[in-house]
């Protein structure tokens, strides 16, 4: 399949081939047509697999090809968890809306509010937004939905997860056209609340899933080294730093200060390096990340802030310095690697605190992991051993009871019995609807008489 098959208008076939793009990816073959026909729509599929484009695309032709609902209302809101993720699909929105009639703006969090207000003002077709700061706005009676046509929602899992959903809520209702088209994308089909969000937002979609949530690239190379302790992390670290041939790299980490402390480090060093945490204000955020992306860095350090989303085609290894929590951010932190169809490694190091996260990402992957080793490097760590179980101690100890306790009366069986009752000397036996065992007959018997 090609995309001149879409029926897409000539402007956008144009575009696509100027930006290189070949042949749509799968995502991106299945989704364009259902959204096109105007049907509401829920996908899945892993990161890197095309998805901005797979709803870029029916967006613009849909703005080309039929009237506004609404003169000043925008026709189109994109939303986005993160900022980063929210600026990268902009600029690719850019692409197909310059040269056209289309204005589109970007709303994100921690920049100038009141510039924002102008920028409403001005009436966009397009608003790529976080919910937060959107939400603030719509609050503050700075624009309005009713007119908007198409409610796209990238990464729905994670802006769930990051406890958006209020604000989610408060932006469906304000978008109340009947015939609005909403497009749902996740990393994964199997979680509840994107489930139950589905069911209020969307009206008869169409599921569509390509592989599976703990499905990863099968262009990376993983490999897993267990360490010691935090010391040994850094031994083997900067092993691989000085033997790994390497375009960009990225290092994940559990804290934003060993984020800090790992960037200063390699920075003395000599390695062109960068940091990205939370403690840094959006101007701050979009300059790191632009530089990196235009190669003037070759390391970047970040925590789970940079695993999601960013497009990144020059990174060609990553290192977890750190396993995440949880285990589906393993999977969006190696998917930064072995983008577009290039070759990527994932190298992960396992300590004694990375353990758990370990075994909940080889059930998450259900795999087992097999450990590689750099012999200069080899340590003691093989592994934590899993804990026993106090119930099987508490079966043994109830098993010496019974040897010692041998004349006690056996326990009740949970077998029913059905036992005839019958008259006691003169007194008729009172009939319960359970069965009276023979000693308590006689000691009812006893004390009447």
């Amino acid at each position: 399949m090609q995309f001149n098959d879409f029926g897409l208008d000539k402007r956008l076939l144009s575009t696509v081939e100027h930006l290189g793009f070949e042949a749509p990816t799968e995502i991106q073959q299945k989704s364009i047509p259902a959204a096109m026909k105007g049907h509401d729509l829920i996908a899945s599929s892993k990161t890197g697999s095309g998805k901005t484009l797979a709803f870029i695309l029916p967006a613009m032709q849909r703005l080309m090809k039929n009237r506004a609902l609404s003169k000043r209302d925008p026709r189109v809101l994109i939303l986005t968890p993160t900022r980063e993720l929210a600026k990268q699909v902009f600029t690719q929105l850019r692409l197909f809306t310059t040269g056209t009639q289309f204005k589109a703006v970007l709303i994100l969090g921690g920049e100038n509010f009141n510039d924002q207000v102008k920028t409403l003002e001005k009436d966009p077709h397009f608003i790529v937004a976080t919910p937060g700061r959107l939400s603030d706005h719509l609050t503050h009676g700075h624009f309005y939905l009713n007119g908007l046509e198409l409610l796209i929602l990238d990464e729905a899992d994670r802006m769930l997860d990051l406890g958006f959903s209020k604000q989610l809520q408060q932006i469906n209702k304000a978008a109340d056209h009947r015939k609005r088209q909403t497009l749902m994308f996740s990393a994964t089909l199997d979680h509840a609340q994107v489930n139950e969000f589905a069911l209020e937002l969307l009206n008869a979609p169409k599921r569509i899933a390509i592989g599976s949530a703990n499905t990863e690239h099968k262009d990376i190379k993983k490999r897993f080294y267990l360490c010691d302790h935090l010391d040994h992390k850094q031994a083997y670290l900067e092993y691989f730093l000085e033997n790994e041939d390497f375009q960009q790299l990225i290092i994940f980490t559990a804290t934003r200060a060993d984020t800090e402390r790992l960037a200063t480090e390699l920075k003395n060093k000599g390695y062109s390096t960068v940091a990205l945490s939370g403690e840094l204000n959006q101007s701050q955020r979009n300059q790191i990340m632009d530089s990196f992306s235009k190669g003037q860095q070759k390391i970047l350090v970040t925590t789970d802030l940079a695993s999601r989303g960013l497009d990144l085609v020059n990174v060609s290894h990553v290192i977890n310095f750190d396993l995440p929590k949880h285990t589906e951010e393993f999977i969006h932190r190696i998917g930064r690697t072995g983008r577009a169809g290039s070759k990527g490694d994932a190298i992960s190091l396992v300590g004694p605190k990375d353990w758990v996260s370990l075994k909940n990402i080889e059930g998450f992957l259900q795999q087992t992991i097999k450990f590689d080793l750099v012999e200069s490097l080899k340590g003691k760590f093989k592994g934590l051993k899993p804990k026993k179980k106090k119930v099987e101690k508490a079966k043994v100890i109830k098993k010496a009871e019974v040897k010692n306790q041998s004349n006690k009366p056996k326990a009740k069986s949970n077998k029913k019995t059905f036992l005839v009752a019958q008259d006691a000397g003169d007194m008729p036996v009172l009939r319960k609807k359970q069965a009276l065992k023979p000693s308590e007959i006689d000691k009812n018997t006893d004390e009447e008489n």
